[in-house]
């Protein structure tokens, strides 16, 4: 027997509604990580950070460590570029447990090693997330979820955590009434790298609005920790050796070998004409010498792998004839954050 219209009609709310909540409690990395990189050279990006989503987290930030391993192309293709594989560092759950750190820590005595140690170096990012209050860069789209993540590099993170050393400090920036905005001040700085150093709190509090109340109620906090690669085992760890040997070596990325455990995106096999995983990516042919700026490169390369988080189902927000206060909103976030803890 056909469906009647309201039965099509009815069916096709229900796909949408699932459309929709599928949306609001995954990842799908459509800009969410907000490049404020790309904003014009004197402009400001004015942002304001949450608290981590995870209640474990002291912090409002978690700290990220990624090598990235140069190789002259990939074994076994025609026409092969250079690429770069992407690891992570160790350093991030085990201190002083590195491999690559361990083997490059004497290059740095060697005024001939110098530059490959500082190709090696373990760069060092820091994961925030936040609104975006105001955004100079035009070509930026906001995604559905306006609240963001912020890939940022030691020298805005130094400004970031100043105000926390302050004796006289009440709240904590994120604090929902009493927090502050950031302000992300881009300059031109020496050679290709940005000046980021006149980037400045907000002398003056203020209250999340409604809006941004809304939005943290309605998609809940990331977890930080979901962004960062998954912590590596002994095999994979024994892969990281020997990519770093045989980037140093000068060999070829050879996928059968290793493509198990760090793998291209968008990368092809040949033979098999089978798209593969994560975390090498195309780059330019190795400049003559390293930047000196080790530690205040921006990290543009996105997150190795996300793990979808999915809010608590009973937390979703109920249909209502009438507008919440901004104490309402408030008094659910709070009682669901002390749930999670």
């Amino acid at each position: 027997m056909a469906r009647t219209l309201k039965e099509i009609q009815a069916k096709l709310l229900e796909q949408e509604a699932k459309k929709d909540r599928s949306k609001n409690n995954t990842y799908t990395g459509d800009n969410v990580n907000y490049p404020f990189w790309n904003n014009p050279d004197g402009t400001t990006s004015t942002v304001r950070f949450l608290p981590d989503g995870n209640p474990a987290n002291d912090f409002f930030w978690t700290e990220r460590l990624l090598i990235k391993l140069p190789f002259a192309g990939i074994k076994g293709q025609r026409d092969t570029k250079r690429v770069e594989v992407q690891v992570p560092c160790t350093d991030m759950w085990e201190p002083r447990s590195c491999s690559v750190n361990a083997a490059i820590s004497g290059w740095w005595n060697d005024e001939s090693l110098v530059d490959m140690a500082r190709i090696y170096y373990r760069k060092k990012s820091y994961l925030f997330q936040g609104f975006v209050l105001t955004n100079p860069n035009p070509d930026d789209v906001p995604p559905e979820n306006p609240i963001r993540r912020f890939n940022i590099n030691v020298s805005i993170f130094d400004i970031i955590k100043g105000i926390l050393l302050r004796q006289d400090l009440e709240h904590s920036p994120t604090d929902y009434e009493h927090g502050r905005d950031f302000d992300i001040i881009k300059a031109k700085g020496k050679g290709n790298f940005p000046n980021y150093m006149s980037s400045a709190w907000s002398m003056r509090e203020r209250a999340l609005n409604t809006d941004e109340l809304e939005a943290i109620a309605k998609y809940d906090l990331w977890d930080l920790s979901s962004f960062l690669p998954a912590r590596p085992d002994e095999a994979h760890k024994n892969a990281i050796r020997e990519l770093f040997e045989a980037s140093v070596d000068g060999e070829l990325y050879d996928s059968d070998r290793w493509g198990q455990f760090y793998r291209p995106p968008g990368f092809k096999n040949e033979s098999s004409d089978v798209a593969t995983g994560a975390t090498v990516r195309t780059i330019a042919p190795t400049p003559k010498a390293a930047s000196p700026i080790v530690e205040d490169e921006i990290d543009t390369t996105p997150p190795f792998e996300v793990v979808a988080k999915a809010a608590p189902a009973a937390t979703a927000p109920e249909a209502s004839s009438g507008k919440k206060t901004p104490e309402e909103i408030l008094a659910a976030i709070r009682s669901r954050q002390q749930t999670a803890r």
